[in-house]
């Protein structure tokens, strides 16, 4: 079997020699940074993310960091989501689009306080355009990648491994709310958020001195919750409709194609809005549905994607796809024109293994 080389090109995590005595058993690389893809393996991981604890080892959510008098400037010109309103111990899920209105990223916006945001990135290279923008325009900004960390700590039995160490102050944050909380010394932003739809926090380890500390604090609170390490699971987060930027949406797809809708509310002159306002007045060309497939769970990976076919016609493209035990069907996630996208429509998907039957559905599973 190849072995991955590190280097300063993929690097290892504050958490990874943690991650290593778990028994991780596959990687991928994320933000140039190992991100572990599973453990037992996917389907006994989303079974205990489901009923227990786990600690993911989410450091390749690098943070972009804008500070400076300019800094809400150059965040209102990047995403279509008005941040006139945002509070300061608030989270913001924020599309940023180029000028065509694609998709660059989907990360999360933390503010630290009136002149500095954090963003938590999706895999891109998102801190570039931001210093191109800012540079270009003379912004007063400083933009660069702080030593900051995410462990997240996901799943039902997340509130009580996460008083245990940070205390029961842990069960008031509001979702996509933070506070900061001591450690050993030190404070961490924590944040009622994380990839999956189980429940949990983020906490943004500033310093990557203070890694393995926590790890080993949340891993000896919790033996008698069942706690494990994890990862985001493929199964779990197509369920709960998580999309994933590079896979089911890319440079190519604009938020209405994506779904985000919601998050283009922006009275600002950003960048792409004439696109998106008219994609949000007229509606899009296509736009991401949850799909069942029909058959058992032995489907191959999409890899490139499947085509999503009516009769002779390619009507989309499936990127996730995997087999839900709880719900004993294939679900999916895939971009459907708009003449079929309605709940209720049969179309077929060539897996590369055989035509499958699909259905389009109104909701996700979860």
């Amino acid at each position: 079997m190849a072995v991955l080389s590190g280097s300063r090109r993929v690097r290892m995590t504050p958490f990874t020699q943690g991650v290593e005595a778990a028994g991780v058993k596959g990687y991928t690389v994320y933000n140039h940074m190992l991100l572990p893809t599973f453990f037992e393996d996917v389907v006994s991981d989303y079974h205990h993310l489901k009923n227990y604890v786990q600690v993911w080892d989410v450091a390749c959510e690098r943070q972009v960091s804008i500070k400076g008098p300019d800094a809400l400037r150059l965040m209102r010109q990047m995403s279509p989501r008005d941040m006139s309103k945002m509070a300061a111990d608030q989270c913001y899920y924020v599309p940023i689009s180029d000028h065509n209105g694609g998709m660059l990223n989907d990360p999360i916006a933390i503010k630290l306080a009136d002149d500095h945001y954090w963003l938590s990135i999706a895999d891109g290279d998102l801190m570039q355009f931001a210093l191109g923008l800012a540079l270009g325009q003379g912004l007063d900004v400083e933009i660069g990648e702080p030593d900051v960390s995410p462990l997240a700590v996901q799943g039902p039995l997340a509130d009580n491994l996460m008083a245990r160490v940070f205390g029961d102050v842990v069960r008031e944050i509001k979702f996509f709310r933070y506070k900061r909380l001591a450690f050993q010394g030190t404070e961490f932003v924590v944040a009622r958020s994380g990839w999956s739809k189980q429940g949990g926090f983020e906490i943004y380890v500033d310093g990557s001195e203070h890694g393995m500390p926590l790890w080993n604090a949340l891993f000896e609170a919790g033996k008698d919750l069942n706690v494990r390490a994890g990862c985001p699971n493929l199964i779990e987060r197509i369920e709960g409709g998580l999309l994933s930027y590079g896979s089911d949406m890319t440079r190519d797809t604009t938020p209405i194609e994506a779904g985000l809708g919601k998050y283009c509310n922006s009275p600002d002159d950003y960048i792409g809005k004439s696109v998106i306002e008219a994609q949000k007045q007229n509606g899009p060309s296509k736009q991401l549905r949850p799909i069942s497939i029909s058959g058992a769970g032995d489907l191959p990976s999409p890899g490139m994607g499947w085509t999503v076919m009516s009769g002779s016609k390619q009507v989309g493209l499936i990127a996730s796809a995997t087999w839900s035990p709880d719900f004993e069907t294939n679900v999916a996630i895939g971009m459907i024109d708009r003449d079929y996208w309605d709940a209720g429509t049969t179309l077929t998907v060539d897996t590369g293994a055989g035509t499958r039957s699909a259905t389009v559905l109104d909701k996700f599973w979860i």
